[in-house]
């Protein structure tokens, strides 16, 4: 019996170990069913569902956790949701087609990608409205932001290039070119690469962000959408394929193909780097992916057409 009662014991200990590793929560943007959907990724389950409406796509959470940020391109709005109490606080009217969307590491600046403006809108969240306007290329997509925010990264879609905006003059101060039709970007942790998704010629766009040029790419899926990164490795979801393409981020060698579900699109890995967690526009649901063993390992149903397309995951301790 004592035996039973310490292996029981250990259990519930490890078991607290896992959640508290990973008390996280997942806020999936549902294009479809016009909500937001936050899922435990701890338990694994959905646990609030938010009303946005206007189609949302973009979602960028706040380092802090307080805030997420939704945008909307039918509504032409930046939704602003109190993170903690889970519920829209704000509507911000943005116009244009607002698409991605990130956020200053301090929280005191957001930045808006307007699909049909070629610019880049610039909120303050205290103001409640854009304070100013900054040109890039045409149909700007994934925005993100080097760890410092002194850099802003818009991949630019329609002009095959990445825009490079200094945040303290909100000017532009470079343009690179990349592959064909570049969607989603990342930037490493040190802010010295970023990694921009093409989804028309199927690979991945390595940047040196210092040199301002591309010094590499990597072949992935059909039509990758966005990238995450974690254990060394680039994580990319593959649309067409329904796969998410792993490679190496030193050799930029393909490492592996992972199936997911159907018309994978918003990717992000977990704060401790060991899960990647992926929104599959088709199958209306989320894949829990093991970063290191590379499977999956679990599966969450969430809204209609989840996007989440952005910084989606939130620390909660």
């Amino acid at each position: 019996m004592r035996v039973l009662v310490l292996a029981a014991f250990a259990a519930s200990i490890a078991q607290a170990t896992i959640e508290h590793a990973f008390a996280e929560e997942a806020f999936v943007t549902n294009q479809l069913s016009d909500n937001l959907t936050v899922v435990d990724l701890a338990k694994l389950r959905p646990v609030a569902t938010i009303e946005i409406g206007g189609k949302p796509v973009g979602v960028a959470v706040t380092a802090d956790g307080r805030f997420a940020y939704v945008t909307s391109p039918d509504a032409k709005v930046l939704t602003v949701i109190d993170a903690v109490a889970r519920k829209a606080v704000g509507r911000i009217n943005v116009g244009g087609g607002p698409l991605g969307v990130v956020v200053a590491p301090d929280g005191g600046t957001v930045y808006v990608a307007d699909w049909y403006a070629a610019a880049v809108r610039v909120i303050d969240p205290k103001a409640q409205g854009v304070v100013a306007s900054i040109a890039v290329g045409a149909s700007p997509s994934g925005l993100a932001m080097t760890p410092d925010g002194r850099q802003l990264l818009s991949a630019d879609r329609d002009a095959d290039s990445v825009s490079v905006v200094d945040t303290a003059t909100r000017e532009r101060r470079a343009t690179i070119k990349v592959g064909t039709r570049p969607f989603g970007i990342a930037i490493d942790a040190e802010g010295r690469r970023a990694y921009t998704a093409n989804v028309g010629s199927d690979d991945v766009s390595i940047i040196d962000i210092a040199e301002g040029r591309e010094i590499g790419r990597v072949a992935v899926g059909m039509r990758p959408y966005a990238v995450a990164l974690a254990q060394g490795r680039g994580f990319v979801t593959d649309q067409y394929g329904g796969t998410v393409s792993v490679f190496d981020l030193v050799s930029l060698k393909p490492v592996a193909r992972i199936t997911v579900g159907d018309y994978p699109e918003g990717i992000a890995a977990t704060a401790d780097g060991k899960r990647i967690i992926v929104a599959n526009w088709e199958s209306n649901s989320l894949s829990i992916i093991d970063a290191v063993e590379l499977k999956v390992v679990g599966e969450v149903k969430v809204g209609d057409g989840p996007r989440a397309f952005g910084a989606f995951l939130r620390k909660t301790e």
